[in-house]
């Protein structure tokens, strides 16, 4: 634990996870991170991290100090252990060691083996001892998408559908049909501009012709990725018109050009080697927008961390394609408008 923990240091660590978080959608594939720097219980200087290859948190929050004098009489907090390696930028433990800290707090340790414990180890051997595990869970949760990309070596996979009230993904015949409410759909493209890639499988991308961009946001657009095991999607849908970057899986063919690539895989292991082959591309997450079938594949594997469902409290089909039902832990339950959201983490 190094020095002891003291009663404001979760208020200041609270406040570096509501920096970290504004660099969601930006800074994939490297953590969210944030940066207080507290003086006489006062913030005098913060960061984040807010694009993939910029200025680390550390670093903007440290030139945010107007008087640099105060420093060494200052506690740093950090939502993860400062990085000790030369990557796209300088190491931050080098920072923070030049220009000194009374204490520093970090709530989770880098699992990446390139920082992996180095971080604090160089500022313990400048005599600056970190206090460690400050909101442990939830510094975990904040950067789910980075662990699991690290730990497990694919990127983290978020369900999403719209249900029925009376539990139905789509009529019989698959066709499509707004289930959702305006409210719900702007949201929708909110998360896109947050995550790294989008997912649908054939069945989805024949009958809807999605664009899968962002229109009802602001933010980048995804990588779109359509699962087309034989090639049967016909060239003039909307997912080749070469508008963003698009991964085509299949088991027949490896080709590229016009923003789109074509990625062979075997037909024994696909989903387990499509994440692995978005991972070594820095996908660090997904959102699989369906269809049913291809969500079940994820369910049926276990390949999943969380799962959105919107539930249309007027809406009914009475009958056509079943909506998944999955098991896991209701994180949390926000009505919109029509529409109850319930997220369940595996």
């Amino acid at each position: 634990m190094g020095e002891l923990q003291r009663p404001s240091d979760e208020l200041f660590m609270r406040r570096a996870f509501e920096l970290a978080m504004r660099g969601i959608g930006s800074v994939s594939p490297n953590p969210l991170v944030g940066c207080v720097v507290v003086w006489n219980d006062r913030i005098i200087g913060e960061g984040w991290h807010r694009q993939y290859g910029k200025a680390h948190a550390e670093v903007n929050a440290i030139e945010a100090v107007a008087d640099k004098s105060l420093l060494p009489e200052s506690d740093i907090y950090v939502n993860l252990e400062p990085c000790a390696h030369h990557g796209k930028t300088p190491p931050c433990a080098d920072l923070i060691t030049s220009v000194g800290a009374r204490r520093i707090v970090i709530s989770n340790v880098d699992p990446n083996p390139l920082v992996g414990g180095k971080g604090i180890a160089k500022l313990e051997a400048h005599g600056i001892k970190p206090v460690t595990g400050i909101l442990e869970n939830e510094g975990e949760f904040l950067n789910r998408r980075f662990l699991t990309f690290i730990n497990k070596k694919r990127p983290y996979i978020i369900l999403k559908w719209a249900q029925t009230i009376d539990g139905f993904i789509a009529r019989a015949d698959g066709s499509s049909e707004w289930i959702s409410d305006e409210r719900s759909r702007q949201l929708v493209h909110r998360w896109r501009a947050e995550e790294d890639a989008i997912l649908v499988g054939t069945r989805t991308a024949e009958k809807d012709d999605p664009q899968l961009n962002v229109r009802l946001w602001t933010g980048r657009d995804p990588v779109r990725i359509v699962i087309d095991r034989n090639l049967q999607l016909r060239s003039e849908l909307q997912l080749f018109n070469g508008s963003q970057m698009t991964f085509c899986y299949n088991v027949k063919v490896d080709r590229s050009g016009d923003n789109v690539q074509y990625i062979r895989l075997s037909d024994q292991s696909f989903l387990a080697d499509m994440l692995s082959d978005l991972h070594q591309r820095g996908i660090q997450s997904v959102i699989v927008e369906g269809g049913a079938v291809t969500i079940q594949h994820f369910m049926d594997e276990n390949l999943w961390d969380e799962a959105r469902i919107f539930t249309n409290g007027r809406k009914r089909f009475t009958n056509g394609i079943p909506a998944p039902r999955i098991k896991g832990n209701v994180r949390e339950t926000v009505h919109l408008g029509e529409d109850v959201l319930t997220i369940v983490h595996r």
